[in-house]
């Protein structure tokens, strides 16, 4: 489709004006960042597997009732999706203590936590995105308490689907982030699923090994970041299996 006006660039992706009033065009980038955009490198097609893999989670959710911006994947590396006006947050679910958790509490990482714990950060780039209580959202005006408690209710579903399908494919969900949206039909507020979900935005260990096979792998120099997520997305049917010459399998359009 003809490249449209720029709305805005992050560290993963970009946004274009979209082909109907009140769409998006969101482009999945090859590039890689962590600590903040410290670290920072080119991966080349990992912007093709996210965008294939979030398609493949969003659809999932749809299926079950779970609403989120996603209309249809165009292209390889390009969504159509539902503008939406972002909630100031990042809802992170926990199933096991991993990364600043296991750090900040002292915990074994992969120790399993007594419940999925959800969490809030705020989304500010230059602050780190600070983890908030939930009276600071709600003093702050950035949600109030019907929206944090729909939202609760939104992630923790997302938790179920996401630990089944991927303990289906002999995957363990140790946490995810995801971003909440609001859209809104004349005077009526809903809040759906937005950003992406994909192992940039989730911790993925296989079950037998423990190897991960999501953005850990870039940020610990722990081997290849597209040969994890193209082992995430093989298992999940968005890859066919390698070819019997050993050939490396290519997406499906």
């Amino acid at each position: 489709m003809a490249r449209r006006k720029m709305i805005y660039e992050g560290k993963a992706k970009i946004l274009y004006e979209g082909p109907e009033p009140g769409t998006l065009v969101q482009y999945f980038k090859d590039d890689a960042t962590a600590f903040n955009a410290e670290k920072r490198d080119v991966i080349e097609g990992k912007g093709v597997l996210n965008n294939r893999l979030s398609e493949f989670f969003m659809t999932g959710l749809a299926n079950i009732g779970i609403p989120t911006h996603f209309i249809r994947r165009l292209n390889m590396r390009e969504q159509l999706i539902r503008a939406v006006e972002i909630v100031p947050l990042e809802v992170i679910v926990r199933n096991y203590a991993a990364g600043t958790m296991a750090k900040r509490l002292g915990m074994e990482e992969g120790t399993q936590l007594p419940r999925p714990v959800v969490e809030f950060s705020y989304k500010n780039d230059d602050l780190g995105d600070p983890l908030v209580p939930e009276e600071y959202i709600i003093a702050f005006g950035w949600a109030n308490q019907q929206d944090l408690d729909d939202i609760i209710a939104l992630a923790l579903r997302v938790n179920d689907f996401m630990s089944g399908v991927m303990m289906g494919v002999g995957i363990k969900l140790i946490d995810f982030k995801i971003e909440i949206g609001r859209v809104y039909d004349g005077d009526f507020m809903r809040l759906i699923i937005a950003d992406e979900i994909s192992p940039d935005s989730c911790r993925l260990w296989d079950i037998e090994t423990g190897q991960k096979l999501d953005k850990d792998v870039f940020r610990r120099d722990l081997g290849s970041l597209t040969d994890a997520y193209t082992e995430v997305a093989r298992r999940l049917g968005v890859l066919p299996k390698t070819s019997a010459t050993g050939a490396k399998p290519t997406l499906i359009n």
